[in-house]
């Protein structure tokens, strides 16, 4: 059961999120409005990880409650995240294993 606070983007202010970013098995808290928008999250989350700048954004995807998040100019308001909301940050592409 997952409860949604004030409905879509309903929530006020700022509350935390944390995010998983694979790449560096690195999980990172993020400050964040209910009007931040996915793609914002995985700038900031990628960028604070890996800590540098210029990340191709197009080689990560952001996934949410189990599934990926497609369109990710729509707000964590919009996906119903609240404080303390999970989020991974991984590789669009498979890697190999070495």
């Amino acid at each position: 059961m997952t409860a949604v606070v004030g409905g879509r983007g309903g929530l006020g202010g700022r509350f935390a999120v944390r995010v998983m970013v694979t790449d560096v098995w690195d999980q990172v808290a993020l400050a964040v409005e209910a009007a931040t928008t996915v793609a914002e999250l995985k700038r900031r989350a990628l960028s604070e990880a890996l800590r540098r700048d210029g990340v191709p954004l197009d080689d990560y995807l952001v996934k949410f409650r189990g599934g990926p998040v497609l369109d990710e100019s729509v707000t964590l308001g919009d996906l119903g995240a609240g404080p303390n909301a999970p989020f991974i940050v991984l590789p669009a592409r498979r890697q190999p294993v070495r």
